[in-house]
């Protein structure tokens, strides 16, 4: 039986039902997401892109994105690695990045290592400070504001520090999209600190995440991290939700000193793999 991978920039409605067919099933059998969130928003929404698929006669055993040019980012369904993939990617890439998730930490090549970490609801929410005030975000008002305030909290982050209105509009589009649990902490006007929150609905435990959460630069080291980490896991438990998660760099060590004082605890590890053509 024929096995070999084949590459489309669009995926034709066939095509797309048996990707989102397979990231459904493996998702199933891991426990956890198939893809990272902006991939599989490609697939869903059947944006172009260079997809790669792996059959076993008509049936679709295997599925991958690459994104970027010279320097691309890829990741194959469920999170594993692939030599031949990686082979007939490097003839059309310089440089390709694989997130590699579930790692064990023995692979070669890691310029990035990226923890889930996990905690337990409630946990004791610290007051809003005296002076500032706490509201929630309001479409169509507070994109740009909160826009300039995340960019440059995340300046030199590779994916935070680099988004577009069009980045912000898709999501507020999503429906998972709510604006109650979306924590605006304003001073003397300006948005000092933001909390984003998701609620993983369709999960059959039903979670939270802090989606994205940052300070303004000019209030930086004052504390805010921990007010806005306290009212956006107290978002959460308002919702119902008895448990949360949060992304974070195994390098960013303020990060991680204050999600380690919360009492979150490692979930997993994913690591970013790189290979060059030389």
């Amino acid at each position: 039986m024929d096995v070999s991978w084949q590459h489309t920039s669009s995926l034709n409605a066939a095509e797309r039902l048996d990707v989102l067919n397979l990231i459904n099933r493996t998702e199933t059998v891991l426990g956890r997401e198939a893809l990272d969130e902006t991939r599989r928003r490609t697939v869903v929404h059947g944006w172009r892109g260079e997809h790669w698929l792996l059959r076993e006669g008509p049936e679709l055993v295997q599925y991958a994105l690459v994104q970027g040019q010279s320097h691309a980012t890829l990741e194959m369904c469920g999170g594993g690695f692939d030599e031949t993939l990686l082979t007939l990617v490097l003839e059309m890439h310089e440089v390709v990045d694989w997130w590699t998730r579930d790692s064990d930490g023995s692979l070669d090549n890691v310029v990035r290592t990226l923890q889930l970490l996990r905690i337990n609801l409630p946990v004791p929410q610290i007051p809003v400070p005296e002076g500032a005030t706490m509201r929630t975000f309001t479409p169509g008002i507070d994109e740009v504001a909160w826009l300039a305030q995340n960019n440059a909290a995340f300046a030199d982050h590779p994916e935070q520090g680099a988004w577009l209105l069009d980045d912000l509009e898709a999501r507020i589009h999503e429906p998972w999209f709510d604006p109650s649990g979306f924590l605006l902490l304003e001073i003397k006007g300006q948005i000092a600190a933001s909390c984003w929150t998701k609620v993983h609905e369709l999960h059959p435990d039903r979670f939270g995440e802090i989606y994205v959460i940052s300070v303004n630069p000019t209030y930086q080291g004052h504390g805010l991290g921990r007010v806005m980490l306290s009212q956006g896991l107290a978002s959460l438990r308002s919702r119902g939700v008895h448990r949360a998660v949060l992304f974070v760099d195994a390098d960013n060590v303020s990060a991680q000193a204050l999600y380690r004082s919360f009492g979150f605890t490692l979930e997993r590890e994913d690591q970013l793999l790189r290979f060059s053509k030389d």
